[in-house]
């Protein structure tokens, strides 16, 4: 499924139009990617959390060259799913 393809599915399941639907999606990842800028959490019970992980730095190689290089230390979004959703899916 596409951004398209989710826009129409929410608008149809919620009753609105897609462009109201198109609003809604792109308020709900402004909000979520502003929250994990600042390293908060959001936590949607049934469904799962969003959150920030923290990647040590660590040395790593160079596939090509076989050259030890340094990873340096990054954070990256991470989503747990909640246990409604792993029940849904299962």
């Amino acid at each position: 499924m596409n951004k398209t393809e989710l826009v129409a599915a929410m608008a149809d399941n919620a009753g609105l139009s897609k462009k109201d639907a198109e609003k809604a999606l792109k308020a709900f990842v402004e909000v979520v990617t502003d929250e994990l800028k600042k390293d908060e959490k959001i936590q949607l019970v049934g469904f799962g959390t969003f959150e920030v992980a923290q990647r040590a730095a660590r040395e790593g190689r160079n596939p090509v060259t076989g050259e030890t290089i340094q990873i340096k230390a990054s954070k990256a979004p991470k989503f747990k799913p909640g246990k409604a959703l792993k029940d849904a899916v299962n």
